[in-house]
């Protein structure tokens, strides 16, 4: 937790001072997918909550963009959802955006994420400002849960900082909460790919009894 609170102030500094820089490489987006919900298995299964993932058919699986930085804002999503809920489930979506524009960015597809927990929900006076720097629900929350109210702070810049659209959150009080946010990335024909980024199976060419 100390580890994560110093490096969510050096991020917010780095973003605050103009110097924080994206990769922009070709990678696996379902494996980066995969590696969040790995990440954070342990955690769930540790309260009895169900922790699943849905990749919609025809997100692609190869792309261009920061694998780094998508799984540090879908990772702290994930993270909060998990501290947040003691009894249920945390579900992530992976889909299609088909309601925007793709005129902004040529060639690229709009993929949106989507984390929905069954915690303890936000309250309607707080999430005008939920996205503000070490802003938290309120201070029994933040006596109970701890953080330093920089993740999601963070994770909207992170977002937009990547060409995509401001993180929306739907939620009530008790009832859980959704945070989306979708992101325009360029498909990667697999088949463009040095081998030695396509994880082949040790098995291929051999021959089984």
């Amino acid at each position: 937790m100390l580890f994560r609170s110093i490096n969510d102030i050096l991020d917010f500094s780095k973003i605050e001072a103009g110097r924080f820089e994206l990769e922009h490489i070709n990678f696996n987006l379902h494996k980066a997918i995969e590696d969040v919900i790995e990440l954070f298995s342990e955690r769930a299964h540790s309260k009895h909550l169900e922790l699943n993932y849905r990749i919609a058919p025809g997100v692609p699986e190869w792309v261009t963009g920061d694998p780094t930085r998508i799984r540090q804002v879908l990772g702290n999503l994930v993270g909060n959802a998990i501290k947040f809920t003691e009894h249920g489930e945390v579900v992530v979506d992976i889909n299609l955006n088909q309601n925007t524009h793709q005129d902004t960015h040529t060639h690229s597809e709009w993929i949106q994420f989507s984390v929905r927990d069954t915690g303890i929900g936000i309250a309607e006076n707080i999430l005008p400002r939920l996205f503000q720097a070490f802003t938290q629900a309120d201070g029994s929350t933040t006596r109970k849960y701890g953080g330093t109210g920089l993740g999601l702070a963070i994770c909207k810049q992170l977002v937009e900082l990547m060409g995509g659209h401001a993180i929306n959150v739907s939620s009530h009080l008790g009832q859980g909460a959704t945070f989306t946010f979708s992101l325009p990335m360029m498909p990667v024909n697999s088949s463009e790919l040095p081998s030695s980024t396509i994880e082949v199976s040790a098995l291929n060419g051999i021959r089984l009894l």
